[in-house]
């Protein structure tokens, strides 16, 4: 029978006047108005309404003497079944009669959990503004990014995405162990890094290939993903295909690498690079533009038009609103808890296959994290990692090991073999440890010499090697226009403060203000973010 029948009265429920006069109601007359409208006075009944949106039944049963805080027998409140269902009525109604937003069943699962995983977008960004916390975790240690991935709900991850910036990169590893290749892609239009790592250096497109996830593969080597980049033990993603047996994936990584993939990059070319990739995503056709003086003193064209990138040295920039959060160690990467490798050998997973782990808790971040104004939007990271390690440091010698080769105990003057890359200074040197509370921390450097061009780079111990110095794309909010950032560049706001760019990460800018030597973290938003 429609509810309908339950207009009559007190069941039309509609101001406060209405539900005083209904509480006035002989219980057994609203009782068998309920039983007419096709309901029982009960708490499953009650949970169908909420999960129909049948918000005219909820009130006629609430009038009845029913409670909103009534649980199923896993202690599920009707916040979570209307959240669940998409029962955007009832969940406004429910929340209004004092639900709380995050209540937690017994698997400490939250109504937005259950809107991940069972309802629409449009649900699980109602309750996003409602205040619904996107960090909460339950008994799994899940998170809703993570229940999203799990569940291979791309329309879902992008509705998440801009509340959990922090959390792309976890979620981007995960994603390409189930091999989720649009949510992936979803995942990197939103500023998820295709340079992220695991602790022991497996990248995405390692362990989409350790699975066997061939559309993964395809997908992060269309994005940008290296296939010659190299975990802490040499290997490469086609090492992990090999291992584990898939043949096809294997295949397709396979080869060595070119002559022209160990040149040293010049900067100014990286930067020609970015601009084109704008210029061409933009259709803009790049204007001779005016001449002024670059900063070698020598003269050449900068563009003038307005969507077309410029160097960001002494650029006048606009306003934009981002988080306010602490800078992360440059050296550190992104790891997703409980999916890194037992001991050193890093071949294996310890988790089951068919798992994906909860991202690491992060500290003060919440969908009502303040947001500040800060002038620019970090766009895109370039960077271009050689296929080459350095090992170890021993007096003047050092121990690199090539893609594909074996491993090469090298002094100064001699050359990487297979390169054009020449060995010019081995050391150990104190550098600034800021990313470990201000102390100075020693590291092992071997400078090399490309001798086709000049360039010079340091390899640091540990760490990938680049061969170029790591660029981003970052755009003025107030004009649209976009500038190659790069670390130790200034640039003015309007208001006249002074910042200095500290580091470029393959997912955040570092900067200081120059002003007060407060630092700043910009993160990676993507071109969707």
């Amino acid at each position: 029978m429609n509810s309908k029948v339950l207009i009559a009265g007190c069941a039309l429920g509609v101001g406060v006047l209405a539900v005083q006069s209904c509480k006035k109601e002989p219980e057994e007359e609203v009782r068998q108005k309920v039983r007419e409208a096709g309901y029982e006075m009960s708490q499953g009944a009650f949970f169908r309404a909420a999960e129909s949106d049948d918000i005219v039944a909820m009130r006629g049963m609430v009038s009845g003497g029913m409670s909103v805080f009534e649980m199923d027998g896993v202690g599920r409140s009707a916040l979570h079944a209307a959240a669940g269902s998409g029962a955007m009525k009832a969940v406004d109604y429910l929340l209004s009669e004092g639900i709380v937003i995050d209540a937690r069943d017994e698997h400490e699962r939250t109504p937005l959990m259950e809107a991940v995983i069972r309802s629409t977008p449009e649900m699980v960004r109602y309750l996003l503004q409602q205040g619904a916390d996107p960090q909460a975790k339950d008994a799994d240690q899940f998170k809703p990014l993570m229940l999203a991935v799990r569940e291979n709900r791309k329309e879902i991850v992008s509705v998440l995405a801009p509340y959990v910036r922090e959390d792309l990169d976890d979620a981007l590893l995960a994603a390409a162990i189930l091999g989720q290749a649009e949510v992936i892609d979803e995942l990197t239009n939103y500023g998820a890094s295709v340079y992220s790592r695991f602790e022991d250096g497996r990248t995405p497109l390692m362990l989409a290939a350790q699975k066997g996830q061939m559309e993964a593969v395809e997908m992060l080597l269309s994005i940008g993903a290296n296939r010659l980049a190299m975990d802490e033990e040499g290997r490469t993603a086609s090492d992990y295909a090999k291992l584990e047996g898939h043949e096809e994936v294997a295949a397709r990584l396979e080869g060595g690498p070119m002559a022209e993939d160990f040149d040293l990059t010049d900067t100014a070319e990286l930067s020609a690079e970015l601009m084109q990739t704008v210029a061409a995503s933009d259709e803009v056709e790049p204007e001779s533009g005016r001449i002024t003086q670059q900063e070698d003193g020598s003269e050449g064209p900068v563009s003038s038009s307005p969507s077309l990138p410029v160097e960001l040295e002494g650029a006048t920039v606009g306003a934009l609103a981002v988080r306010d959060e602490p800078s992360e160690s440059a050296e550190s990467e992104s790891v997703v808890p409980g999916v890194a490798s037992s001991g050193d050998s890093g071949d294996t997973l310890t988790m089951p296959t068919d798992e994906i782990p909860a991202v690491a808790e992060t500290a003060g971040n919440s969908a009502k994290a303040r947001v500040d104004y800060f002038p620019v939007v970090m766009r895109s990271y370039r960077q271009r990692e050689l296929p080459l390690r350095v090992k170890s440091v021993e007096d003047d010698r050092a121990e690199i090991q090539v893609v594909g080769g074996s491993l090469h105990q090298l002094a100064v003057g001699d050359e990487v073999p297979g390169t054009r890359l020449l060995v010019v200074k081995v050391e150990r040197r104190m550098q600034s440890g800021k990313e470990r509370g201000g102390e100075p921390m020693e590291v092992s450097v071997v400078e090399i010499e490309d001798a086709s061009n000049g360039i010079r780079r340091d390899l640091i111990v540990g760490v990938p090697a680049l061969s170029h110095e790591p660029m981003a794309l970052v755009e003025d909010a107030s004009s649209g226009r976009y500038y190659v950032a790069r670390r130790g560049q200034r640039f003015s706001t309007e208001d006249g403060v002074d910042f200095l760019v500290d580091d470029v990460r393959p997912n955040q800018l570092v900067l200081e203000n120059l002003n007060t030597g407060e630092m700043k973290t910009v993160r990676l938003v993507g071109p969707q973010g």
